[in-house]
Parts: C-alpha cells; sequence; structure tokens
C-alpha cells in the first residue's frame, strides 16, 4: 500500500522507539539489520527523518538515534505526508488530479470510504502506540 521507503521509515521509528524505552540508541546497522531493509537506504531514510525533526540522533561511541521525550508522539500521517505527500491519503484511487463527488472517476464511490478510513487510522495511530505493542 505505501511505498518501501515510508514502510522502512515506520518499522525504523517503531524499532527505534521499543530500544529508547529500553534507555537503547540503535545506530543505522543495527535498525537496518532488524527491520530487514538495505542498510544504506536505512541510514538516508533515518536522516530524513532526523532533517524533518521527527528523530534525534547522536554521533561518536554510544550514540544512535532516538526520540526526543519533549516532543509530542509521532503519528503515522506526518511520516505518511513526509515520504509520499497528501496523495495515498486524500488522493484519487484512479490517479485523476480532478476526482470528486461532483465529478467522480470510476472508482470515487467505492474507494472514498476506504481513503477516508486510512486516513481516519494514521491521524489516530502513532509511532508510540505502535511499539507499545
Amino acid at each position: 500500500m505505501f511505498s518501501k521507503e515510508t514502510e522502512y521509515a515506520i518499522r525504523g521509528l517503531v524499532y527505534i522507539q521499543q530500544q529508547n524505552s529500553r534507555g537503547l540508541m540503535p545506530g543505522t546497522d543495527e535498525v537496518a539489520r532488524e527491520i530487514d531493509a538495505p542498510r544504506f537506504y536505512t541510514a538516508k531514510i533515518l536522516q530524513r527523518m532526523v532533517r524533518q525533526g521527527f528523530l534525534r540522533s547522536q554521533k561518536g561511541k554510544g550514540g544512535g538515534f532516538f526520540f526526543d521525550p519533549d516532543k509530542p508522539d509521532l503519528y503515522l500521517k506526518d511520516i505518511i505526508l513526509s515520504t509520499e505527500g497528501d496523495s495515498t491519503i486524500s488522493g484519487c484511487g484512479f490517479g485523476l488530479r480532478q476526482c470528486s463527488g461532483e465529478n467522480p472517476c470510476p472508482l470515487h464511490f467505492k474507494f472514498a470510504p476506504i481513503r477516508n478510513a486510512l486516513s481516519h487510522f494514521v491521524s489516530q495511530e502513532t509511532i508510540q502506540s505502535l511499539a507499545g505493542r
């Protein structure tokens, strides 16, 4: 459903949160290994998450990735928007630029409830809630 980048980002962030809950800060190699993703691709994704302020990193011995405990929980919607834009959550299921109830695509009336449910789900679920399961 989502791009590989989004899947790896979500899986990586959940893993990091789980490790942070144990007082650990995993590095890129560990995260990549545990989420079964290519190391260099994982590094690129995690650095992007750091640049966007979703995650923090500490270099050097004993360093790694961690969530700022003073920041609010991170919603899946925020990650999806940062990696894919809003088309996955609010776009046309047929891929059209202009699609609405007044000008529907062939999938509109069957796809709209699915899209709305997905949007609601990713707006309610957080990395922290997933890591706690």
